[in-house]
This record gives C-alpha cells, structure tokens and sequence, in this order.
C-alpha cells in the first residue's frame, strides 16, 4: 500500500478513504474515488496546483485522454484546454521515485506530435519542467515556472 510522500507541491486537504486494505483519493474533476497510487498522488496535487495557484479553470482540464500513437493507443495524463477548445498545456505526472530524464522527457514528446500543444510540464510531485514549443520556428525553451492561466 502507498504511504502519501511530501511533494514539492503545495499540500491540499483530500478526501481520502480506505477499503479491503485499499486507499483511495477523490478526484474533483471525476468526482470519484481512485486507488492512490504513487502517480496519482503527484496527478492529484499537480492538478489542485493548476487550479488553485495557477488559476487553470477546472472545466478546463481534462484527464486521461486517449490519443493513438503509432498504431498503439495511448494516453495523456492531464490535457487543458482554452474557452475556444484549443489544447493549451499537456502535463505528464510520473510517480515521486521515477527521475525526470531525457527518455521522461521524450514520451511527452512523442505525444506531443499528435497533441501540437506549445506549453509542456513534466513532473514527479518533486521535480517538474516546464518548456514552451514554437511551432513555426521549431525551437523550443524551458521555462523556470509554470505560466498563470490568461485567456
């Protein structure tokens, strides 16, 4: 059973249960109970990160969404989107033992060429990284942190 960790996140108040030897989280966006795994637990803090101190709307974001990648369906941990439908930032969460490496980096990456989305953040709850993409002039730059929500 996974024992929650500090993160280099914020601390949020969840609503937490146990059954049959099981933890599990409520997700606000599903509204529903998940088994807390060591991912989910990053994914949970990363997203009330989003909203409450980056003031992402909720309605906004949505998790989990499949894309199909080489023949191979695949999916997005945490897509957001604009009011006009416009996919805005793709997030990757990866549990706090998996390290952030070049190949993390590259499976982001890689769904990003279905996604074209201009705004990437990878993060394990202790390490994130945030690059901005330019499209038209292929290049890309980290980002020190996350940018605020604006319209």
């Amino acid at each position: 059973m996974f024992e929650p960790i500090a993160l280099n996140l914020p601390a949020y108040p969840f609503r937490m249960k146990t059954e049959n030897d099981k933890v599990f989280i409520f997700d606000e966006l599903r509204k529903k109970y998940l088994v807390l795994t060591p991912e989910e637990w990053v994914r949970q803090h990363f997203i009330n990160y989003l909203v409450l101190e980056k003031k992402y709307p909720k309605t906004l974001v949505q998790l989990e969404a499949g894309l199909k990648l080489n023949q191979l369906q695949k999916r997005t941990d945490v897509v957001v989107f604009n009011p006009h439908g416009q996919k805005i930032l793709l997030v990757e969460c990866k549990a706090p033992s998996v390290k952030i490496t070049q190949k993390t980096f590259d499976q982001i990456a890689r769904y990003n060429m279905v996604h074209k989305i201009s705004l990437l953040a990878v993060t394990n709850g202790i390490q994130h990284i945030y690059c901005r993409i330019d499209f038209e002039k292929q290049t890309y730059q980290f980002l020190p942190d996350l940018p605020e929500y604006s319209r």
